[in-house]
């Protein structure tokens, strides 16, 4: 399977200011929307959970509910995206309630993605090291993609391990605390990450966060052992997880072109052009890519802007910039355009690199 050979345009001659001033018309977070929004869909994944668990294994009834539970479930994970996002201070009851009813069941509670989503848009740090969210995927060998997707099996249950066993065994073993916070405590794509100590972008909730996965877990657990609910629960949950992980790291291997290897500063329209908009079919693309985050390169130009706004902010500059070229550049035809790009640039790359060849961008 093969694409043409990708437009790399230079972010100098992004048109940057005339972008801000269109971007500047529109508004901040409502949050009637995101109260609407988020209600609706983990009704619809709780219901659809408690449906598949009740269903007879195997039936269409259960793999459809299951189908649902988990795209259900999966928008409402990703508005841990937007509360990242938020300005410090806002939308308190907005994050517990998601918390309580989507991050903590799913084990990924909103400290694990605040402060480290901030530092991804942090100039002098996209694209480096220190950033989680990023790995130099075009720049190196494909099996790097491959392996990246396996990790979705194994996920859930790390995550359910970290909260369930190693967070109250942290308290019997202090230096493991330490442990937990750098290594176990993110949402990030680069396993070497290493998450720098708790700052003031970091959720000040955190331990009772933890403290309530750990309840959960383990309280399910224990109701799945007293015979009191049916391991199905488990089962149900763990395949919800899995393909919530899958459809995730479709949509992440297609947010970025990831031509950075990791040494090279990138100002913030370098930062748009590495990054990537996939308008689609606006009711079929935001299955993957939920909330907003279809135009991905497009909130790396504004990343206060809320995902209810987004479409709008993209739509404005594609009709109103004097010169739209360098914008659509970072669009494309949809998932499957972004990652088959992404495998063929990495080919090249271990073509040249096999050649003894430097590729430069």
């Amino acid at each position: 399977m093969t694409a043409a050979a990708p437009q790399i345009i230079n972010g100098d001659n992004f048109p940057l200011a005339e972008a801000r001033a269109i971007a500047k018309r529109f508004s901040r977070p409502k949050a009637i929307i995101y109260w609407v929004d988020f209600s609706i869909s983990i009704s619809i994944a709780w219901a659809a959970f408690y449906v598949a668990v009740v269903s007879p294994a195997f039936s269409l009834i259960q793999i459809g509910a299951i189908l649902v539970a988990s795209l259900a479930h999966y928008r409402a994970v990703i508005f841990t995206h937007e509360l990242a996002h938020l300005k410090r201070g806002t939308f308190t009851v907005f994050r517990a309630v998601w918390n309580i009813f989507s991050g903590i069941p799913m084990m990924v509670p909103s400290f694990s993605y605040t402060g480290v989503h901030i530092d991804h848009h942090r100039p002098g740090i996209y694209g480096f090291k220190e950033d989680g969210e990023y790995v130099p995927f075009a720049t190196g060998k494909p099996w790097r993609i491959i392996a990246y997707l396996l990790l979705i099996f194994v996920l859930p249950l790390l995550m359910a391990a970290r909260f369930i066993v190693l967070a109250p065994l942290s308290y019997l073993i202090p230096p493991l605390r330490g442990i937990l916070w750098k290594s176990l405590s993110s949402l990030a794509i680069d396993l070497n990450y290493a998450r720098p100590p708790q700052g003031k972008q970091d959720d000040e909730s955190w331990r009772l966060q933890e403290f309530g996965g750990f309840v959960l877990g383990a309280g399910v657990i224990t109701l799945v052992v007293l015979n009191v609910l049916p391991v199905t629960v488990l089962v149900i949950w763990y395949a919800i997880a899995v393909i919530i992980f899958l459809m995730n790291s479709l949509r992440t291997l297609a947010a970025h072109a990831y031509r950075n290897p990791g040494d090279q500063l990138m100002s913030r329209s370098d930062e748009f052009l590495d990054s990537v908009n996939v308008p689609g079919i606006p009711f079929i693309t935001a299955l993957w890519a939920p909330v907003g985050l279809r135009f991905h390169a497009t909130h790396h130009l504004f990343p206060s802007m809320p995902y209810h706004e987004i479409e709008k902010v993209h739509k404005a500059l594609v009709a109103e910039l004097p010169d739209n070229t360098a914008y659509l550049s970072a669009s494309r035809k949809s998932l499957l355009d972004a990652l088959v790009r992404l495998w063929n640039e990495a080919s090249q790359a271990q073509s040249n690199e096999g050649r003894g060849v430097r590729a430069t961008n």
